[in-house]
């Protein structure tokens, strides 16, 4: 259930309260919470999976991502979330593609090749075709801040 789009990254559809179990036994530190709440009727509540992740010793952040687009707050916080992180991060939302799209971005804001996260990303089996402009501008403002 859980795409590993790097060693210490891992991508997947809305999780439950069995999920959370899993990850802390697969060695998830932190799990980042990319859903809105009340997106769906069928979605668990983020206040049970925070609640759940801080039981079994794991970190956790909501990060919300509607439909509407990202925002380089939200990027931000993704960013600071997989730096603070002490290991693995597990990123979910409705399928898995927001929490993909903005780790994307996230990597990109700190300099990582748009290229390289695309086949990651692809081996995962999500497309950062929609946002590949927006990583391209993302990297580039990294490198020349370097």
């Amino acid at each position: 259930m859980f795409r590993k789009l790097t060693d210490t990254v891992f991508a997947s559809p809305q999780i439950g309260l069995a999920e959370v179990a899993e990850a802390a036994a697969q060695g998830i530190a932190m799990i980042v919470n990319n859903r809105p709440e009340g997106e769906s009727d069928d979605q668990t509540p983020g206040a049970k999976i925070e609640a759940a992740a801080k039981a079994a010793g794991l970190g956790y952040v909501a990060i919300p991502v509607t439909h509407a687009g990202f925002s380089e707050a939200q990027v931000a916080a993704m960013a600071e979330a997989l730096a603070a992180s002490p290991g693995p991060v597990l990123a979910y939302c409705r399928s898995g593609t927001r929490s993909t799209l903005l780790w994307a971005l996230a990597e990109a804001s700190r300099g990582a090749d748009p290229a390289m996260l695309a086949g990651q990303a692809a081996a995962a089996g999500y497309d950062l075709a929609p946002i590949r402009t927006l990583l391209e501008m993302l990297a580039g403002r990294s490198r020349s801040q370097a």
